[in-house]
């Protein structure tokens, strides 16, 4: 592995170029620098681009246990994540399995707002570019279960990889979240009062978190929920579309 560290920016983006080109060009759902359709197979397919552009097919002639691939709507920090069982080092190598799993709706919702949109620090022009440096990111970690048996993108070890590798030089991205798109989209933010339909009647409450849905609690003489001041709440779990300022 040691042999294919190192690339200069420039070689960096020409590859990160080619993987994206031949994805559209493979892809029977990613057709468009604009993801709006994607599945598990585009994973895979993108997995085995990176290892034969970036990495000399290093996986597929050493590798000797599983990779999967996934796809959550339920990811709202995270834009990926990698599934490493806790046991490792008890698992022979060819019954290893890790597992990539791919926040979605970061790039479904990539230009549902403005400003800059980085990650790894690195800026994004497009919902793909953000994809392929998510799918980096996850990738050195693979790297990092493989080899060392550990990982963590805190360490300096995976920083070296991340740079020497991707060209990364953070940890962290900026892509839209449901809460930054209320917030320009539709001017809403915490603590502002909302309403909402529900069963033919319209609620008022107070907007208290936004994930895949916000959370409004709404005042309710028998709710679970108590505030400092003694008043009593409900917990409704809202779809965005639906709230009113």
């Amino acid at each position: 592995m040691n042999e294919i560290i190192n690339m200069n920016i420039k070689n960096i983006r020409q590859k990160r170029m080619e993987v994206s080109r031949l994805l559209m060009q493979s892809s029977s759902n990613v057709n468009s620098v604009d993801i709006d359709a994607i599945s598990s197979d585009d994973l895979q397919l993108l997995f085995q681009l990176y290892d034969r552009i970036f990495l000399n097919n290093w996986f597929n002639l050493n590798y000797r246990g599983q990779l999967k691939f996934s796809l959550s709507r339920r990811l709202t920090r995270s834009a990926g994540l990698t599934k490493c069982p806790r046991n490792i080092a008890s698992i022979k190598p060819e019954q290893l399995t890790l597992e990539i799993c791919i926040g979605v709706d970061f790039f479904f919702q990539y230009n549902l707002v403005e400003g800059n949109k980085s990650v790894g620090g690195i800026t994004t022009s497009n919902s793909l570019e953000a994809l392929q440096l998510v799918f980096e990111h996850e990738l050195c970690h693979v790297i990092e279960y493989v080899c060392f048996g550990t990982s963590n993108c805190s360490s300096d070890r995976f920083k070296a990889i991340a740079g020497n590798l991707f060209g990364h030089t953070g940890k962290f991205h900026s892509l839209p979240t449901n809460k930054q798109i209320a917030s320009q989209r539709m001017g809403l933010k915490l603590g502002d009062e909302v309403s909402f339909p529900f069963k033919g009647h319209k609620f008022r409450g107070i907007l208290y978190k936004i994930n895949k849905r916000a959370v409004v609690m709404v005042k309710d003489k028998q709710g679970e929920f108590t505030d400092k001041q003694g008043n009593r709440y409900s917990k409704y779990y809202v779809p965005l579309s639906i709230l009113e300022k």
